[in-house]
């Protein structure tokens, strides 16, 4: 993650997910989940900003007001030299005041849904290559897995993406593409769409639901190795947060995958493996059959998966 400048010849946008933010009714509720799903939940008051061992970057902010969950905005970074040419791209869309419960740094502006979006200059805090490494073989003669009671803790490594609800998938993804740059990865008609950022970035950043109205889906945090998306499924359902889906892999972003569900509805999803479209490729989106587009294998979906719990 981060590390030297990476850039794609010609191409104007942004380089990483910066932030998420929601509000939520109970702040504690929301800092038992995320600590014991594995990252580092930092208190403050109403607030709880979310960070991983692995990098003091807030990548989530979660606001607690007493009313139902609410996606608040989202914040992406650019390059320094990239940032006022962006931001002039807001100013065609239209200015916005800064979000309440944000900083009011850089430039502000509304997605097609209406959304709060934060442009600001700062580093390159998604990952510059395919991250994380596989792990090393293990030593012959010894015992590979753990026992029960000494496997480690599950620790995050970075945010990966957001995938967001939505009621027109198309006039989302012409915004994000159109006013910051990202690119579409690909899609299963106008069902859901992903979208990368031009300069080396996982496939993807952002990506889109088809939905009656705007909501968060879920947040996505990579994890060192599909055994570590066991180890932090068991942990979450030891701790009584037991419904969800996985394990399983996805076709599109082709990753291994287990959501847990939120006491909102919403999910956090333990991530490995997803593919990274480097600076220099030009990545060739497909657009994939609804029956041949989710999971190559899995348990069965469960019914309230693509259900948006988040109100009007």
């Amino acid at each position: 993650m981060g590390g030297p400048i990476i850039r794609r010849k010609d191409a104007l946008g942004v380089h990483s997910l910066d932030r998420f933010a929601f509000t939520v009714p109970d702040i504690a509720l929301a800092e038992g989940f995320y600590r014991t799903f594995g990252l580092c939940a930092l208190r403050d008051g109403t607030r709880l900003d979310l960070a991983t061992d692995a990098s003091p970057h807030r990548w989530g902010t979660l606001v607690a007001n007493g009313r139902p969950k609410k996606l608040s905005y989202l914040s992406f970074a650019a390059y320094d030299d990239d940032f006022d040419r962006l931001a002039a791209r807001f100013a065609v869309r239209g200015r916005a005041d800064a979000h309440p419960l944000a900083d009011s740094r850089g430039a502000w502006t509304r997605d097609a849904d209406g959304t709060l979006v934060q442009l600001v200059a700062g580093p390159k805090v998604s990952p510059a290559a395919p991250t994380p490494a596989p792990a090393a073989a293990p030593r012959l003669g010894k015992a590979a897995a753990p026992s029960r009671s000494g496997a480690p803790r599950v620790r995050a490594c970075y945010l990966s993406h957001v995938l967001l609800f939505t009621p027109d998938v198309q006039a989302q993804v012409d915004f994000y593409t159109q006013t910051l740059g990202l690119r579409l990865s690909d899609r299963s008609g106008d069902l859901i769409a992903f979208l990368h950022a031009p300069h080396g970035s996982e496939h993807h950043v952002l990506a889109f639901a088809k939905s009656e109205r705007p909501g968060l889906h879920h947040s996505s945090w990579v994890v060192p190795s599909i055994d570590d998306i066991g180890l932090g499924a068991e942990r979450m359902r030891d701790a009584g947060y037991s419904k969800g889906w996985g394990l399983g892999r996805h076709v599109i972003g082709s990753n291994y995958f287990h959501y847990v569900q939120d006491p909102w509805g919403s999910f956090a999803e333990y991530s490995f493996g997803l593919d990274y479209v480097p600076a220099e490729v030009d990545w060739v989106p497909g657009d994939h059959a609804p029956q041949d587009s989710f999971y190559v294998w899995g348990p069965p979906v469960p019914d309230d998966f693509v259900v948006n719990h988040e109100g009007p």
